[in-house]
């Protein structure tokens, strides 16, 4: 709507497809998973020919999946699967892409920026979601490191760290299966987690709402470091100024994660 070319990477090729007929001329689709090395790297290349010589405007390193289960059972693969699409997956893509920004002395044009979707979990942490609170931290960490490298090339780098976000994300909370904790003292709190992870998907922000804050973080004259929105705003001004004692007794008492007598 902005008038911008959109390249936007799908893991399917009905989506590629129903995208391409629902976005039009300005969108094309890229066909790839963000922990497939190999094939991120092979839609920079298409990339690059598109941009015939010119610079990209900007990489928004969106995609990520959300990983449930206390820290003392949750098994490792799944935490590592969790920091391989969240974490590394954004590497793959800054790597790859990073140079089409203006890293690349041989492309012309203005230089560009790169947007980071972090979280408000990136600052704080919930329990039975620290493989995801964790990935989020990362990125934080990433960010801020990745920002200062490359003032080298003036290209930025932006957080957007939303609150819930009505996606797909959420919804999938009722597939995962928790059986595994059927004997798990973790059980209940886990129960109520999922409920709140359902609930979050109906009353979470619309998508568009995050798109108007990253459009504005890549094309503003002067961008903030980091965009926090969420639906919610004075409970997580809470959160940054309760004492974190205060925070985790209120917590904990909701999930019901108190000591048993």
């Amino acid at each position: 709507d902005r008038g911008f070319r959109v390249f936007g990477s799908v893991r399917k090729q009905a989506d590629a497809e129903r995208l391409a007929n629902e976005f039009g001329a300005n969108f094309t689709p890229l066909l790839f998973d963000v922990t497939d090395e190999a094939g991120v790297l092979a839609a920079a290349r298409e990339v690059r020919a598109a941009l015939n010589g010119k610079t990209l405007a900007g990489l928004v390193n969106n995609a990520g999946i959300a990983v449930a289960g206390p820290v003392l059972e949750l098994a490792a693969d799944e935490f590592r699967r969790q920091m391989e699409v969240n974490v590394i997956g954004p590497v793959i893509t800054t790597q790859a892409f990073g140079p089409l920004l203006g890293s690349d002395p041989s492309l012309a044009g203005p230089k560009g920026r790169i947007v980071m979707v972090s979280s408000v979990a990136g600052r704080n942490g919930n329990p039975l979601m620290s493989a995801y609170s964790a990935s989020k931290h990362a990125i934080e960490g990433l960010s801020e490191s990745l920002r200062r490298e490359m003032m080298l090339f003036g290209i930025d780098v932006i957080i957007v760290a939303p609150g819930a976000v009505k996606t797909p994300i959420w919804g999938k909370a009722e597939e995962v299966d928790i059986s595994g904790y059927s004997n798990s003292p973790f059980l209940p709190a886990l129960q109520r987690i999922r409920k709140f992870m359902l609930h979050l998907g109906e009353t979470g922000l619309p998508a568009e709402k995050i798109a108007g804050v990253i459009a504005e973080a890549l094309t503003t004259a002067s961008p903030r470091v980091r965009y926090q929105i969420t639906p919610d705003p004075m409970r997580h001004l809470l959160t940054a100024i309760l004492p974190k004692r205060m925070i985790d007794r209120i917590v904990a008492g909701r999930l019901g994660l108190t000591p048993r007598a």
